[in-house]
């Protein structure tokens, strides 16, 4: 059995050049991928980027934004957000605090561009590669179908 560390004493400042108030740490990484978790302090910013993944941003405590292109929504626990492989994407806070579970999966074909948990930035030029279209999904959970008896805020 093997147990990987990873929370408060064992984030590190990371995220593309810009970023400010987010710490994380690499769960795994290898060809098929990579797994970290990232904090957000209040007012935290990942810098609007790209890169070559499809990425899943899996909120476990807290909320914020995020962004896929030009779109910029709000987030809270509970939900994630995919951002496909070459679309600028981004998250924030503003006055609260957010946890997250980043889950990068390389395509097969750019599964080189994975490298120690940090997938390098591509811009697709000269790759033959059109950039993916992305969205966030519409919120479908209201207020008043949220059980708050399962001891996390809204």
């Amino acid at each position: 059995m093997e147990i990987r560390r990873f929370g408060p004493g064992h984030r590190r400042a990371e995220g593309p050049p810009g970023t400010t108030g987010m710490t994380g740490q690499v769960i795994h990484s290898d060809e098929r991928g990579v797994i970290s978790e990232l904090a957000f302090s209040r007012h935290g910013l990942i810098t609007p980027h790209s890169n070559p993944n499809l990425t899943y941003f899996i909120v476990i405590s807290g909320g914020g934004f995020v962004q896929v292109g030009e779109e910029r929504l709000r987030v809270n626990h509970g939900e994630a957000v995919v951002w496909p492989p070459h679309v600028l994407h981004g998250a924030y806070t503003e006055g609260s605090e957010m946890r997250a579970i980043v889950v990068e999966l390389p395509d097969r074909a750019d599964s080189a561009l994975l490298l120690e948990g940090t997938a390098r930035e591509s811009s697709g030029a000269g790759t033959g590669t059109t950039p993916a279209q992305g969205g966030l999904m519409e919120h479908t959970v209201k207020r008043d179908d949220y059980d708050n008896t399962e001891g996390e805020p809204w």
